[in-house]
């Protein structure tokens, strides 16, 4: 009742983003300029921190292997570290339905 005696799964419902384990992410982007795949794997306790709004962000450069592609990525989290939103700049998130096997 009302979710007040059950643990209630952390990561949100966004289509980018997928919880591997609690505190675990995994989040792929190509990039605008040459199409290339760069995959990030983070965690909660190493690599989200505080954002000025209350909330958790992920803030991470994007350099793609091949041919050097830049870009940013932010994947911002609410207090429970559910995924409120994803933001790109020069990279386009991979939806997790179309990586998945």
């Amino acid at each position: 009742m009302f979710g007040l005696f059950g643990r209630r799964k952390t990561g949100g419902g966004n289509p980018h983003v997928k919880e591997e384990s609690p505190g675990v992410y995994r989040v792929r982007v190509r990039t605008r300029a040459h199409g290339e795949v760069v995959e990030f794997r983070f965690t909660r306790s190493a690599h989200i921190g505080a954002d000025d709004g209350g909330g958790y962000l992920f803030r991470k450069p994007v350099v793609s292997p091949q041919h050097f592609d830049r870009g940013e990525l932010v994947v911002r989290f609410d207090a429970r570290y559910n995924v409120t939103g994803t933001e790109g700049e020069g990279v386009e998130f991979i939806p997790v339905a179309a990586w998945e096997d």
